[in-house]
């Protein structure tokens, strides 16, 4: 992340509410097969959570969580309506390039991750921007899921419950 003053200022949560909601499909840059990877975690949950369709943009794996992986964002079958970002910030200058390509309609950088530069650019382009914010953790907070283990556990209460 760079250390440069952040000027930029990000959608409203119902504005991100918004573009969770409008959205049907989510493309992952940087989805990972490995379990302890975040990209994974978020990739997990938004299969098994919601009504998204999913590809993942990996040009090393062969498939990811049962489903085939993309090279690059200009091999999807369709326009994602979210471009979901797992990179290093040297990288977000060229995923900003392939998602206006490939004609997204959200560039979302997830936790972590501000790019000035490509946030301009990117609105630029006619995209929403989305930095700096979990897809997953924002999904699970408009939803009802958020829990501290990142799980819904079904009780309403606010004593912190015991899971076995």
């Amino acid at each position: 992340m760079s250390t440069a003053e952040r000027t930029w200022t990000g959608p409203s949560a119902p504005e991100r509410l918004s573009l969770l909601r409008e959205a049907k499909s989510i493309a992952i840059v940087g989805a990972s097969d490995k379990p302890s990877r975040a990209s994974y975690f978020v990739a997990t949950y938004l299969q098994s959570s919601t009504r998204y369709k999913l590809y993942f943009v990996n040009p090393v794996a062969e498939e990811i969580l049962g489903q085939p992986t993309y090279a690059s964002l200009a091999d999807l079958p369709e326009s994602p309506d979210i471009v979901d970002v797992f990179r290093k910030h040297d990288d977000l200058p060229g995923v900003l390039d392939e998602a206006v390509d490939a004609g997204a309609s959200t560039l979302w950088l997830q936790l972590g991750s501000w790019h000035e530069e490509v946030a301009a650019g990117a609105e630029a382009a006619g995209l929403n921007v989305v930095m700096d914010r979990c897809v997953k953790i924002e999904h699970a907070r408009f939803h009802g899921g958020l829990h501290l283990a990142g799980f819904d556990t079904g009780v309403i209460s606010s004593k912190r419950q015991v899971l076995a």
